[in-house]
């Protein structure tokens, strides 16, 4: 069993974490303040989400410089004191990279457009034909009409998967290649311990077949892991690779390609269930996933840090979603729901509490995002996806115990009892009750490699399934059910020895 196998993951926002500098942002210094609380909830890898030179036109991942820290999050020292102080508790970290595609702003870029023959210039995907690829999609709708953008200055247009100051990387060129791996050992060389990858999928393009896990991504990702195994052994990926199931195994590949992948099919599928009070899809989910190669891991959520993101369900699921999670409009990213998980579950603890189970008991390492563990609300009237990336809310009171500025970069939800301090001192608290869960999943560590194994219960809306040595048991629905041996009540849960 590898480290990963068994880890609590937690994905903080640097700068909606913690303040020391009263300017209203999280520092690098902020989270190492933090650190021993995660270690009480459990937390055993904390993943920063970018903190890079940026323009923040996409909260980090819109890269100007991989190199650099930004200045508003403190500096590289202050990193290299985040690492040697994880590393010292006994935990791990792992940064998000974005190699898809680099900020406008990104030297390349600027260099790729005012000299298409210089070093730079074939750094880049360029044409002049904005109706080529026509069969790729455009991801997200609700803000790009094209994939391609224009630029006056080379007087070509530029391809992007994501947003028109995002232009994609042009993997066909070698040289891209080499500064890919140098950044990789950058960072690995300061002690990270393993990277998400972001928009992975998306590497290459090619006329008449898309633009998603195509074999020269595929090529490309089993170079990377190869070179890691080399030369990093301990350190580990993660692929966000929002792919139906038998996609999302070409990212394993025989265990040479990413340690981990995120388990996108099956975490709307949760939802669906609890929408219906009826376990079937996720019983026709799990079925659906084919068996991992060894030493490969899921990576399991509840949300995507952005929204509950529902592209891998058909038109009829996701209306089924948008009825009972998508009370305004307001709240719509792209396909998927820009909320946090206790407002997407109607703050009922009941309900938090029951998928909180799922997360620790279904296959996979579990990931949990910061703020979640109290039950943070969100800020719908925020553009976009800031309004699930508000300030952690460490206290009540004006500033939250985030920040003594009156003006944050982005406001403080806040709410009664919304807070680590207040729940930290209420035994019965949801902070509690999932640090209980989560000791007892380190309790019983096959639940990192047993497999899973269906168990019809008799009830349409309770999941059984055996994970190892136990019988796990959840009520979609919020009527008491009587299983004989146990009695769940509404969105209830157990988790029962089996007898030999």
């Amino acid at each position: 069993m590898s480290w990963h196998d068994n880890a609590i993951f937690y994905q903080a926002l640097v700068g909606s974490y913690k303040d020391t500098t009263g300017e209203g942002v999280g520092t690098l210094r902020g989270v190492i303040e933090k650190l021993d609380y995660l270690k009480w909830l459990g937390v055993d890898c904390l993943w920063l989400s970018p903190f890079y030179a940026s323009p923040l036109r996409d909260d980090g991942y819109d890269i100007a410089n991989y190199y650099s820290i930004h200045p508003d999050y403190g500096t590289m020292e202050d990193f290299d004191e985040l690492v040697a102080e994880l590393h010292a508790r006994g935990m791990r970290l792992m940064t998000d990279l974005a190699f898809n595609h680099t900020s406008t702003d990104h030297p390349w870029f600027q260099a790729s457009r005012t000299d298409p023959e210089g070093p730079y210039g074939d750094y880049y995907v360029w044409g002049d034909d904005p109706l080529r690829y026509p069969e790729i999609r455009i991801i997200f709708t609700d803000t790009e009409t094209s994939n391609w953008a224009w630029d006056p200055e080379r007087k070509q247009f530029y391809f992007h998967r994501f947003y028109s100051h995002q232009p994609d990387l042009n993997y066909d060129n070698p040289k891209v290649h080499e500064e890919i791996f140098k950044i990789l050992s950058f960072w690995l060389d300061k002690g990270v311990d393993g990277f998400r990858l972001d928009a992975i999928a998306y590497l290459y393009e090619r006329d008449g077949l898309g633009g998603e896990s195509l074999p020269e991504t595929v090529e490309f990702v089993e170079k990377v892991r190869a070179f890691i195994n080399e030369n990093y052994p301990e350190a580990i990926m993660i692929a966000e690779a929002n792919q139906p199931p038998v996609e999302t195994m070409e990212f394993y590949g025989t265990g040479n390609r990413f340690h981990m992948v995120f388990n996108f099919p099956v975490m709307p599928r949760l939802y669906q269930a609890l929408a219906l009070g009826d376990a079937t899809p996720v019983y026709d989910i799990m079925a659906e996933l084919p068996e991992l190669p060894e030493g490969c891991q899921w990576g399991t959520f509840l949300r995507n840090h952005d929204e509950l993101t529902l592209e891998m369900v058909n038109a009829d699921q996701r209306a089924i979603m948008y009825e009972h999670y998508l009370p305004d409009d307001q709240m719509r990213a792209h396909v998927g729901i820009a909320r946090r998980l206790a407002p997407l579950l109607g703050n009922d603890y009941r309900k938090i509490e029951l998928f909180y189970s799922l997360l620790m008991t279904l296959p996979g390492a579990p990931f949990l995002y910061y703020g979640d563990e109290i039950g943070m609300n969100d800020a719908p009237e925020l553009p976009d996806r800031d309004a699930v990336r508000t300030p952690m809310q460490w206290e009540p009171g004006e500033g939250a115990g985030f920040t003594t500025s009156a003006h944050p970069r982005r406001p403080i939800v806040g709410g009664v009892g919304v807070s680590v301090e207040e729940q930290l001192a209420d035994d019965d608290s949801l902070l509690h009750r999932l640090r209980g869960l989560i000791q007892q999943r380190k309790a019983h560590p096959d639940l990192g490699t047993a497999p899973f194994e269906a168990v019809e219960t008799g009830q349409t809306g309770v999941l059984g399934f055996q994970r190892g040595e136990l019988l796990c048991l959840h009520n979609f629905t919020d009527q008491t059910v009587d299983l004989g041996p146990v009695e769940l009540g509404p969105y209830g849960y157990a988790w029962l020895p089996v007898e030999a």
